[in-house]
């Protein structure tokens, strides 16, 4: 007994092994990057979406609000205080939903943190994203015309915590609260993938979320996305394992769409915000989009 369970810890450790050396170091980099993009560049990406408030765009606004909320490093307990300050001066509901949807689904760090997965699933991922977020706006723009979407009363601006008048010492602070928030998680996740592929035979990944299976496969990876997404970095390393034991494509891509827009810790504040009735359709369309997006993934991967 002592034996098998010794060399158990053996296996393990080799799939730990091999995942922290492929992954670590886009979690390093990654961290790096959005913290510095969060201490000099974040006001200045948010002024650049108030500056399109002036500009006579109409539905075409929300093409840059999308890429703008892409950029935005804020989580999303960041982006709804600063969307409800765009509201308070005039922004229009079908910008700021734009906005909302690809900051919830991407940022610069988790964008870098996909690079591990290759470039198909990197392109894949931020254009999923992207697009996401112009149907939100549309959809707002034309379903509820006429009509306040958002409820942001009792959402204020935060504090912001890069205050240190030493510019090298904000980065730093910055970059460890980063560490703190995404570092279990990612631990998790490696420590997840490993378990899973010492445990979980290929065939039973491909059988799932394979290109046989594609419309199961996506319905599943859809769902799943809901229970196992806490944090980005640590779903990076379980994604990287199903791909390689033969996960589709598009049913990545229709986790990678679900899994954030419904993390368990976000939907409460979303719930606040858009109100029941709204609240519903915000979850309806994240479904939607996602299974009409991987089953377009599916079909050009397999052409």
């Amino acid at each position: 007994m002592a034996e098998l369970f010794r060399r158990e810890l053996i296996y393990l450790w080799y799939y730990l092994d091999i995942q922290l050396r492929q992954i670590a170091g886009y979690w390093i980099l990654g961290m790096i990057l959005g913290s510095v993009i969060s201490v000099f560049g974040k006001e200045k990406i948010h002024r650049l979406f108030t500056a399109l408030q002036g500009k006579k765009l109409g539905v075409l606004g929300v093409v840059p609000a999308s890429l703008i909320g892409i950029v935005s490093p804020l989580c999303m307990y960041g982006t709804i205080p600063i969307a409800a300050s765009f509201s308070e001066k005039g922004m229009e509901d079908d910008w700021l939903a734009a906005f909302m949807m690809s900051s919830i689904l991407l940022n610069p760090q988790l964008l870098f943190y996909s690079a591990a997965l290759g470039p198909a699933a990197l392109l894949i991922r931020f254009t999923s994203c992207f697009l996401c977020g112009i149907a939100a706006g549309v959809c707002v723009r034309y379903l509820c015309r006429n009509k306040t979407f958002f409820n942001f009363s009792d959402f204020k601006e935060p504090a912001s915590h890069d205050t240190d008048p030493n510019l090298l010492l904000r980065l730093l602070k910055n970059i460890g609260r980063n560490i703190r928030a995404t570092g279990l998680y990612f631990l998790i996740g490696v420590i997840l993938s490993a378990l899973f592929q010492r445990y979980v035979p290929a065939d039973v990944t491909a059988s799932l979320f394979g290109r046989g299976n594609r419309g199961f496969g996506l319905l599943m990876a859809a769902t799943i996305g809901v229970p196992l997404y806490m944090c980005g970095g640590g779903t990076i390393p379980l994604l990287m394992g199903w791909l390689q034991n033969g996960m589709s494509m598009g049913s990545a891509a229709a986790f990678m769409i679900t899994g954030p827009a419904t993390k368990i810790t976000n939907l409460g504040a979303v719930k606040i915000v858009l109100g029941l009735k709204n609240f519903m359709f915000y979850l309806a369309f994240t479904v939607l989009f996602a299974l009409a997006g991987g089953f377009l993934v599916d079909y050009v991967f397999l052409r």
